[in-house]
């Protein structure tokens, strides 16, 4: 059996398995409630596991913009997690910089399949979960982490062969 160590996710994995419980089986006989929620837990943390290597792949794949130099950890969410104001570029030509990295991004996108399109921005843009993303896809868990994979490595190609890094969109 697994065991989350961090005691915020721990807390928050048996707070939404309760949840799954209390949402999906209220209607059970009350001796078969420790059992079900046995299980439930038990697939919240697989869960959780699977989320946390995705995401790890995930910023693993997106740190190769970030130079072979840097002698701190890089870690892209914080590189990203800035004040909504400080996206406003000041001078004209970072503002049309940034409108021309924003356009190549959203050109990059629509040269996705649909399939993948669709996964990556239920996922990354719009912070579903993968079975929520499976649901609204009406595919299995499986294809959307392939569809997001495949998403994820043919933005980074395609932005990369356009001479765009994550270094030059964090600089402005």
């Amino acid at each position: 059996m697994f065991a989350v160590k961090d005691d915020d996710s721990a807390l928050d994995v048996v707070q939404d398995s309760m949840l799954r419980l209390s949402e999906k089986y209220a209607d059970r006989p009350p001796e078969e409630l420790p059992m079900l929620f046995q299980r439930i837990l038990q697939n919240a943390i697989r869960d959780w596991f699977r989320r946390s290597k995705v995401r790890s792949t995930w910023t693993t794949l997106f740190s190769s913009f970030s130079s072979k130099d840097e002698e701190d950890e890089f870690d892209i969410l914080e590189t990203l997690a800035a004040e909504q104001a400080s996206n406003v570029p000041v001078s004209p030509d970072d503002r049309l910089e940034q409108s021309q990295v924003v356009g190549a991004i959203e050109e990059a996108l629509e040269r996705l399949p649909a399939r993948q399109r669709e996964a990556f921005m239920l996922r990354y843009w719009e912070d579903f979960d993968v079975a929520e993303t499976a649901k609204v896809m009406g595919c299995s868990e499986g294809s959307v982490k392939t569809h997001c994979s495949r998403a994820v490595s043919a933005l980074s190609a395609l932005l990369r062969a356009k001479g765009i890094t994550l270094e030059s969109i964090v600089a402005k």
